[in-house]
């Protein structure tokens, strides 16, 4: 079965949010991974906004279910 997840790229600023895309997915898994190339295509330098600090997955219910930082990333 398939769910809707809302993915959120946030900005610097406390409740600044780049872009929101609504995606289906059969899991978690599969969203988690369109999070992440969204937030890799949203840090690259040429993009006229400011830079993605954030990105995060939330479920039909409202819920925060995934959440990655700049500073999370290794390396």
């Amino acid at each position: 079965m398939r769910e809707t997840f809302h993915i959120e790229v946030l900005g610097p600023e406390p409740g600044d949010v780049q872009t929101r895309i609504s995606v289906r997915s059969a899991g978690l898994e599969g969203a988690q991974e369109r999070a992440l190339r969204l937030f890799a295509r949203a840090r690259v330098p040429q993009r006229s906004v400011g830079p993605a600090e954030a990105v995060r997955v939330i479920d039909g219910a409202g819920r925060e279910v995934f959440f990655r930082s700049r500073f999370d990333e290794p390396g």
